[in-house]
């Protein structure tokens, strides 16, 4: 999608919203994307907001502390109800928290004045193309990708640290199932045929943990990116107060996105450590 601006006589600069990030800095062979650069923006809010909440925790809460105490504890509440045990859920909500918390900065501060706008001037094969500092760093898919892999990978190092290395690896890679056939195969002959399927059931768990990457990813990217060009399109029609309804209803997918991917991610954390009886 373009949009051009005309300066001058003859000059025109265009707009292009790209499924990838532009380049906006480069240091030798490091390149920092605008999408990049909105994520250190995030990351730099959420540090601020902790260490100054931080300095007035007080034993006996008052005010604003009340209302953070409350959220954390319904948090916990909550997660309970997904992993069963209060003590699964203080393992995982830290990481699932902050997860959720930098997923909805990111997608807020997409939409927030001056994050696509502001920006400078690039010659791109013969044409001058606008480029902005900042974008939303959940509408590039390197930023869902590389959430969605320490998300699996998170679970998965629960999984061994819990079940043990042999046993979780047995849940993809049935070792367990064809050494047991010898042994068990006078008492019972029908493990000839039951253990080979649970090692091939053990294959589609190989696939299953890739479509979950998939999944975690394309989902994240595919409604930031959309809302994103919702937005603009609606500016490019008319600038004021048509974009107003589109614009609340991108804060509350947003907050809806941030919360499906930590739920999501707790789900597969709370998978990865059960038994696999269970």
């Amino acid at each position: 999608m373009k949009q051009g601006n005309t300066q001058g006589a003859s000059e025109q600069v265009q707009h292009e919203i790209t499924l990838f990030a532009e380049p906006v800095l480069k240091f030798e062979n490091f390149t920092i994307t605008n999408s990049l650069l909105n994520s250190f923006a995030t990351v730099l809010i959420l540090v601020l907001f902790f260490i100054a909440a931080g300095r007035k925790i007080k034993q006996i809460p008052k005010g604003i502390q009340n209302f953070f105490e409350m959220i954390l504890e319904e948090s916990l509440t909550f997660a309970d109800t997904v992993t069963g045990s209060r003590k699964n859920s203080k393992r995982f909500l830290p990481i699932v928290l902050s997860l959720f918390l930098f997923i909805l900065v990111n997608n807020w501060l997409g939409i927030f004045p001056g994050i696509g706008t502001i920006g400078f001037v690039d010659s791109h094969e013969g044409h001058k193309v606008f480029v902005p500092f900042f974008r939303g760093g959940t509408a590039d898919l390197n930023t869902t990708l590389a959430l969605a892999l320490i998300s699996i990978v998170g679970s998965h190092v629960f999984g061994v640290i819990t079940v043990g290395a042999w046993n979780y690896l047995n849940r993809f890679i049935n070792i367990k199932a064809l050494l047991e056939i010898p042994s068990k195969f006078r008492k019972d002959p029908s493990v000839i045929l039951v253990n080979p399927i649970k090692v091939m059931v053990g294959m589609i768990e190989i696939v299953s943990e890739i479509a979950k990457v998939a999944s975690l990813s394309f989902r994240l990217f595919g409604n930031i990116f959309a809302g994103e060009v919702l937005l603009v399109s609606m500016m490019a029609l008319f600038a004021f107060l048509l974009p107003l309804p589109f614009m609340f209803m991108e804060i509350l997918v947003g907050f809806i996105q941030a919360l499906v991917f930590a739920i999501l991610v707790l789900v597969f954390f709370t998978m990865a450590t059960a038994s696999a009886e269970h």
